[in-house]
């Protein structure tokens, strides 16, 4: 993880910069601006005729030159200026330091929690190879087993995905392999839905308008895809319909997922992809509720490669969220 703790320390350093040098110029332009205040303040105070005038018994008077006042002004503002700058970098690197620390033990977890899933998820999946290969043709069980190390591949690839997205030099070098096409990676996640559709009588469908293709890796949009098909599942009437949408508009590949339930309720539709932000349930009886996380890793998967993912529509004939990448 030194990679990425080397990429962490490189943002960090690159954000104080930023907030340091907003800082400086702010600070010296207030600076210039007091400067100038009191300089044409001083300005205004002298009087030519005042030059001529004897002093009184006891008076004493200074007479400064302009040029010299000007030169002391601009020095002390050029010295307050760099001042300003040097404190507001110290200043900003120690107050981002922290922010370096919790995102650098926020990849550090990732990491070692999906490291220590790839063991036991690899046993399985083994395990699960034995028992394929010992099946005879004919048994009822066949299908069932073959589905079960599917869904068991698609684990690795997710836990596979989570290493990647905590290594970001490695999820770029992911994503330089090649453009990826939609399709496939959004009909797996259909098709892996269809179990928990089917216990909700909800069915999903896929509709493919346009091929399209971004530089987002394959488990990555089967992630976002799946995250967005689940949450239209669990807010979808019985016997109501899901539809996955693939489409391209210019340069953005988008996936819409549709469903027909009352709508976002209970809460703002701005913040469903706020982290822990839950919507009331729209079925009563559902015994599987969310944790308001799914959605705000999809926005994070998309802002982190030049994405979005919105509200498209929400009212009482369904909610429609569409998730738009960069298109190759």
């Amino acid at each position: 993880m030194s990679r990425s703790r080397d990429v962490d320390s490189r943002e960090v350093r690159r954000a104080s910069r930023t907030v340091g040098l907003q800082l400086t110029i702010a600070s010296g332009a207030l600076v210039v601006a007091a400067i100038g205040v009191a300089f044409f303040f001083v300005l205004d105070q002298l009087q030519p005729s005042e030059l001529q005038e004897a002093p009184r018994p006891g008076e004493h008077k200074i007479y400064i030159d302009t040029v010299d006042a000007m030169l002391a002004f601009i020095i002390v503002g050029v010295l307050a200026v760099i001042v300003a700058g040097v404190l507001s970098m110290i200043v900003t690197r120690r107050a981002v330091r922290p922010l370096g620390e919790a995102l650098r033990r926020q990849r550090d977890f990732v990491a070692d929690a999906s490291h220590e899933l790839r063991t036991p998820l690899a046993v399985l999946d083994a395990r699960l190879q034995v028992l394929q290969r010992g099946l005879p043709p004919d048994d009822p069980s066949t299908a069932t087993v073959a589905e079960l190390r599917d869904d068991t591949r698609t684990l690795i690839d997710v836990v596979n995905d989570l290493l990647l997205a905590a290594d970001p030099e490695r999820e770029r070098a992911a994503a330089s392999e090649g453009p990826v096409r939609f399709s496939g990676p959004v009909r797996r996640a259909v098709e892996s839905l269809q179990v928990l559709a089917h216990e909700a009588g909800v069915e999903v469908r896929l509709v493919e308008r346009d091929d399209v293709a971004s530089d987002v890796p394959a488990t990555t949009l089967q992630r976002c895809a799946t995250a967005l098909l689940d949450n239209a599942v669990a807010h979808s009437p019985s016997g109501g319909v899901v539809t996955a949408t693939i489409r391209r508009d210019g340069r953005t590949a988008s996936l819409t997922v549709a469903d027909q339930g009352p709508g976002i309720q209970g809460i703002d539709p701005a913040r469903i992809f706020d982290r822990f932000a839950r919507a009331e349930p729209a079925a009563a009886g559902r015994s599987r509720s969310g944790f308001g996380i799914g959605l705000a890793l999809v926005r994070e998967v998309a802002v982190r490669h030049g994405g979005e993912v919105s509200v498209a529509s929400t009212g009482p004939t369904g909610t429609a969220l569409e998730l738009r990448l960069p298109a190759r």
